[in-house]
């Protein structure tokens, strides 16, 4: 497996508050909620998580509003084992939410007020640019400002680090961000949103890997929900499958299977073995409810492959 090698992650943290529901109401109706929950959450700080409890040695940079969320955040990253050295607490921003509601199906759509995440600008990361340094792979994604992702990318990137962006939300990129990445991870919606190709087949999913890798994207990792993922590096291209399971709630299955990319690959797998092991990742999470709550642990994950 080779020698241990830092994850950094740089991204946002909020606080998850989930209604279950049979169906998703449509404009203008009320329906009536079948469980209200609480969990931690946001893109960064799943991810963060996943890569920490499948094995990796994560450090997270994060902002989180000086407030009763910021403070359970903060002593949750610390409980699952996360260098949080370079989490700050703003004094005006409160921290990030999401509302997210969950179908009988698994689905779930999900509204996000970003809060302090959005004060995660660049100075930030310049306070803690020793501890970016350390990173062998740095993860980040778009729930912070798109300044201090350009930033990360083009300081870190630019330097031989091995910067995996998830670009979720979707967003429209600069041509120096995709330059200084290492690879990109977007799902089907986020692929179609940047490149203007539907995946509907491995046709179409090698079209969308060139348009990537014709901007300077090393790798590329399209996730194909419950079908698995289609891969794209300097040695390999195909899908590969991702395990049947029975869904019960799909909210952060796709941050369980980019932080345990993160984890394998820092453990010394390659690319394909590290799909694969976080095929079976996200499949595991999609069987319990919640974001965070759903990750699963390298034992798990073992057991279950």
């Amino acid at each position: 497996m080779g020698k241990q090698q830092k994850i950094v992650v740089v991204g946002s943290s909020n606080t998850d508050m989930v209604v279950r529901v049979k169906r998703f109401p449509v404009p203008g109706e009320t329906i009536h909620g079948e469980d209200f929950s609480i969990h931690p959450g946001g893109k960064g700080a799943n991810q963060a998580i996943a890569a920490a409890r499948l094995g990796g040695q994560v450090a997270f940079v994060a902002r989180l509003g000086k407030d009763a969320f910021g403070y359970q955040s903060l002593e949750n990253f610390k409980k699952e084992g996360l260098d949080v050295q370079a989490v700050v607490l703003d004094e005006q921003l409160p921290s990030g939410v999401a509302q997210i509601m969950v179908d009988a199906s698994g689905e779930n759509v999900i509204v996000v007020a970003g809060g302090a995440n959005q004060g995660l600008l660049p100075q930030q990361l310049e306070a803690h640019a020793g501890l970016l340094e350390s990173g062998e792979f740095i993860l980040t994604q778009l729930e912070t400002p798109l300044e201090t992702v350009l930033y990360l990318a083009t300081t870190y990137g630019g330097k031989g680090k091995k910067v995996i962006l998830n670009p979720a939300p979707a967003s429209e990129l600069p041509e120096a961000l995709y330059k200084n990445l290492y690879a990109i991870i977007p799902n089907e919606e986020e692929t179609k949103f940047l490149t203007g190709i539907r995946i509907t087949n491995e046709e179409t999913a090698v079209h969308a890997a060139a348009y990537f890798h014709q901007k300077g994207v090393q790798v590329v990792v399209i996730t194909l929900g419950a079908a698995g993922a289609f891969v794209s590096t300097p040695d390999f291209t195909g899908s590969l499958a991702s395990p049947e399971v029975l869904p019960v709630d799909s909210t952060a299955a796709g941050d369980t299977f980019i932080g345990a990319v993160a984890a394998g690959l820092s453990s010394g797998m390659d690319w394909v073995e590290a799909v694969a092991f976080a095929n079976r990742a996200a499949a595991l999470s999609v069987t319990k409810k919640g974001a965070q709550p759903s990750i699963p642990f390298l034992q798990q994950v073992r057991e279950f492959g």
